[in-house]
């Protein structure tokens, strides 16, 4: 079995960031090529909802007016090296902003440490 021990962060932020985005579902391929471009090469997906100042808004629905609290969102997650996190969340940033009110947020977190679990490999070689 293999050690794996984790690498305290030490105040610095690490070697690998996290990066979450939470966007407009009709933007993700728009963000997906945009990341491709810049060499990211692995990136998780999840559907979501949720709402922000926006509010949600009210729909029709057989004549009756409803509110919907909610609305769909995509989560993307992105593991990167460090150097190259800030290029990431310009890439996001350009690929999914469409200038109206919704179009998301981006969060950037440090990783401790990463274990590619099929080989062992770590942190940045992890990625």
């Amino acid at each position: 079995m293999r050690e794996f021990h984790a690498q305290a962060d030490n105040g610095t932020g690490g070697h690998v960031k996290k990066i979450e985005a939470i966007i407009k579902p009709f933007k993700l391929d728009e963000v997906k090529e945009a990341l491709h471009e810049i060499g990211v090469s692995g990136i998780t997906v999840t559907e979501a909802k949720g709402f922000g100042r926006q509010k949600g808004h009210t729909e029709l629905y057989r004549g009756a007016e409803y509110v919907v609290d909610f609305l769909p969102k995509v989560k993307l997650e992105v593991i990167v090296p460090s150097d190259i996190a800030e290029r990431t969340v310009e890439a996001i940033a350009a690929a999914a902003q469409t200038g109206r009110i919704g179009d998301g947020k981006i969060f950037v977190s440090p990783i401790e440490s990463a274990l590619r679990i099929r080989t062992g490999e770590k942190d940045e070689d992890a990625i």
